[in-house]
C-alpha cells in the first residue's frame, strides 16, 4: 500500500496524524512513514495525563483505538502505554503501537525535518501552554511548529507566550464572527475544505492569513483546492 499521488502545485501537504492512511495514527510508525516521504508538514494531537504528560492520542480515551474505555486525561502515561493499539487490520499484536508522547513526535519531526503542526486538543491552562513551549523549545524547533486547536484561547494563551508564532483555528463553519477575530488577532485558518471556496480562499489571503483544511482525501477535490491556491490541505492518504 502507498500513498495517492496527486499535483499539488504550490500547496504544501500535512500528513494527518502522521501517515493515518497506512499506519496507525499518531503512532511513532505514523510518523517515520510520513517522515519518510515528500510530505511539508505532520500533524498530532495532544492531552495533558494525570501525571503532567502530554500524550499523543485525538480522542479523549482509547475505546476506538485500543478497545479499552480509559480517559486520557485522567490516567498516568504508565497507564496509556500498557496497551497495544490497534493496527490497521485491527489486531492487536504490534508492541511498538502505543500512546506516544509530545516529545517523540517532535524528535521524529525535527529528525526527518518536517514541519509540526501540533493540535492542542485539552483545553490548557496558561502554564500548561508554557510548559508545551518549554517541550518545543527543548528541541530547538518553535520555528517549525504551527499550534492548531479549536479551543480558541489556547491559541491566544500561545500568543501572548509567544507573540510571532505560526497558529491556527479548527473550524467547520466560514461565519462573519470567525472572519472578524482572525482578522484582528491575525490567527490563520483551518478550515474543514467542505467549508471553503475559491472566493473564501482569496478573502483570507487579502487579508494577510494562511489557509490550511482538512480532511482531504480526494484527488479531484485537493487538485481543485490547490488551484485555487489553498497554503496547505491535511490528508490521510495523499501526497
Amino acid at each position: 500500500m502507498d500513498t495517492v499521488k496527486i499535483n499539488k502545485c504550490a500547496t504544501r501537504l500535512v500528513a494527518h496524524r502522521g501517515l493515518s492512511g497506512i499506519e496507525t495514527e499518531n503512532t511513532n510508525a505514523a510518523f517515520v512513514a510520513a517522515g519518510n516521504r515528500s510530505y511539508f508538514g505532520i500533524e498530532t494531537d495532544i492531552h495533558r495525563t494525570a501525571d503532567g504528560h502530554f500524550a499523543v492520542c485525538h480522542d479523549g480515551d482509547l475505546k476506538r483505538m485500543a478497545g479499552v474505555n480509559i480517559a486520557v486525561e485522567t490516567a498516568a502515561l504508565s497507564r496509556l502505554q500498557s496497551f497495544v493499539l490497534f493496527d490497521k487490520d485491527g489486531s492487536a499484536f504490534r508492541a511498538d503501537l502505543r500512546v506516544s508522547v509530545l516529545e517523540n513526535y517532535l524528535g521524529l519531526c525535527k529528525k526527518y525535518g518536517k514541519h509540526s503542526v501540533l493540535e492542542l486538543k485539552s483545553d490548557f491552562t496558561d502554564e500548561e501552554i508554557a510548559q508545551i513551549v518549554r517541550i518545543v523549545k527543548s528541541f530547538d524547533y518553535l520555528e517549525n511548529v504551527t499550534f492548531i486547536s479549536f479551543v480558541y484561547s489556547n491559541l491566544t494563551k500561545t500568543r501572548r507566550i509567544c507573540p510571532n508564532q505560526s497558529v491556527q483555528f479548527l473550524f467547520t463553519k466560514f461565519d462573519e464572527e470567525i472572519w472578524r477575530r482572525l482578522i484582528t488577532d491575525k490567527i490563520d485558518a483551518d478550515v474543514e475544505h467542505k467549508a471553503l471556496t475559491e472566493e473564501v480562499i482569496a478573502l483570507l489571503h487579502q487579508n494577510g492569513l494562511e489557509v490550511n483544511c482538512w480532511t482531504v482525501d480526494s484527488p479531484e477535490r485537493a487538485e481543485q483546492l490547490c488551484k485555487w491556491g489553498v497554503d496547505y490541505i491535511t490528508t490521510n492518504i495523499l501526497e
